[in-house]
C-alpha cells in the first residue's frame, strides 16, 4: 500500500481559480530555452525519436511532456533549468512527431504507448550503463511513465520517478473535458491534434511514403470530431490494435498499473484539475508501497503557481520535483 499525503503547495492568492492556475503559465510565462543539444536517433521500426539534452554532469533525468507538448513546453524548460542549477543532466523524449520535424512513419503517440520510452531507456542504459537515472512525466507523459513503470515492475534501474497531473482514468478524463469551461482546453487540444495529423500526411507524401500517408488518410474526415471519445475511437483505435475507444481507455489508464510499480515514485495531483475529476485519484490501497501520493486542493493542470506577490509567480513543481529526486538519489546512494 502506498503513502498518501496532503501537498504543501499553496496557490498564489491572485491565481486561486483552477483555470487561472492552468492558463497562467501557458499564456504568460516566457522562459528561454536552456542550453540544449538536439539529437535524432533511429528506432527499430525505421522511424526517428528526437531528444533534447541539457547539462553535462550529474544524475540523468528523462522528461516526458504532455499531449501536443514538446521540449519547448514551459514546464519542460522550467524543469530542465531547475535541474541544471543543481548540476544535473536531463533529456527530453519528444514523442513521435512532436519535435522539430514530423516523424517518418504513420506511427503517432498515445496515452498507453510505452514502446518508445522502453526503447529510449534500454538505449540509454547501453550508452550509460552506470549512470544514475530518474524519470519525470507530465499529464499524458505521466500516464505513459506510470504505465511503463508498472509494466516493468522491479526490473527498472531508475532511482526514482515523478508524475504530475496524470489522467489516471482516461474515460473519466474524456468525460470531464466535455464539461463546462474544460471544453475550451478540449477544443484547443483537438485542433492541435488534427493539425498534427494533417502536417504528418503532407510530410509523408513529400517523403514518398505513400503507404504510410494512405494509412492516415484512411482514418477518414476528422472535421466532425468534437470530443476525445470521438478522436480516440476514430484515430487511436483506428491506428492501433484496440477494438474501440473503450478497450483503449480500459487497458491504457495508468491507474491499473500503480500496484506494480517497483521504484520510489511521487504522484502529484490537484483535486481541482479541470482535465479530470477528483475521483480519478486512487486510494493508497491501489498503489505499491513505493508510491507516494501527494494531493493538493488547488493547482489546476500542470499549474501549481505560487507566491504572495501579484504578477511575480513562482513555479512550485520546479522546487518540489528536484527536492524529491535529490532525496531519493541520496537514499539510493547510501543503500549501495
Amino acid at each position: 500500500m502506498g503513502t498518501f499525503t496532503s501537498s504543501a503547495f499553496e496557490p498564489a492568492w491572485w491565481l486561486a481559480n483552477r483555470h487561472l492556475q492552468t492558463l497562467w503559465p501557458t499564456l504568460f510565462r516566457r522562459i528561454p530555452s536552456p542550453p540544449c543539444h538536439h539529437q535524432v536517433i533511429d528506432t527499430p521500426d525505421g522511424d526517428i525519436l528526437e531528444l533534447d539534452w541539457c547539462g553535462r554532469q550529474g544524475p540523468l533525468v528523462i522528461i516526458l511532456h504532455g499531449l501536443t507538448g514538446s521540449s519547448r513546453s514551459h514546464y519542460v524548460r522550467g524543469l530542465q533549468w531547475a535541474l541544471l542549477k543543481r548540476d544535473w543532466r536531463s533529456v527530453v523524449l519528444n514523442f513521435r512527431g512532436c519535435g522539430r520535424r514530423p516523424n517518418r512513419t504513420w506511427r503517432c503517440y498515445h496515452s498507453g504507448e510505452t514502446g518508445d520510452l522502453d526503447f529510449l531507456y534500454r538505449w540509454l542504459r547501453e550508452k550509460l550503463p552506470s549512470m544514475p537515472m530518474a524519470a519525470v512525466g507530465y499529464s499524458l507523459g505521466g500516464n505513459v511513465l506510470l504505465k511503463w513503470l508498472g509494466e516493468r515492475g522491479r526490473d527498472c534501474n531508475l532511482f526514482a520517478a515523478c508524475a504530475v497531473s496524470v489522467p489516471l482514468e482516461l474515460a473519466k478524463c474524456a468525460d470531464a473535458m466535455d464539461q463546462g469551461l474544460s471544453r475550451i482546453y478540449r477544443h484547443r487540444l483537438l485542433t492541435e491534434l488534427k493539425e498534427y495529423l494533417s502536417h504528418k500526411i503532407h510530410f509523408l507524401e513529400q517523403l514518398g511514403k505513400t503507404e504510410d500517408a494512405e494509412r492516415l488518410k484512411a482514418l477518414g474526415d476528422l472535421r466532425n470530431i468534437h470530443s476525445f471519445w470521438d478522436y480516440d475511437d476514430q484515430v487511436i483505435a483506428g491506428l492501433y490494435p484496440f477494438r474501440d475507444v473503450h478497450e483503449y481507455y480500459r487497458t491504457c489508464s495508468s491507474r491499473l498499473y500503480l500496484a506494480q510499480i517497483g521504484i520510489p515514485t511521487l504522484l502529484i495531483q490537484s483535486r481541482d484539475d479541470p482535465f479530470m475529476t477528483p475521483d480519478v485519484i486512487p486510494s493508497p490501497a491501489e498503489t505499491a508501497s513505493s508510491v507516494l501520493l501527494e494531493i493538493s486542493e488547488g493547482g489546476g493542470h500542470v499549474g501549481f503557481v505560487e507566491n504572495h506577490f501579484p504578477l511575480k509567480p513562482g513555479y512550485w513543481l520546479e522546487r518540489r520535483i528536484p527536492e524529491f529526486l535529490q532525496a531519493e538519489f541520496v537514499r539510493s546512494a547510501q543503500a549501495r
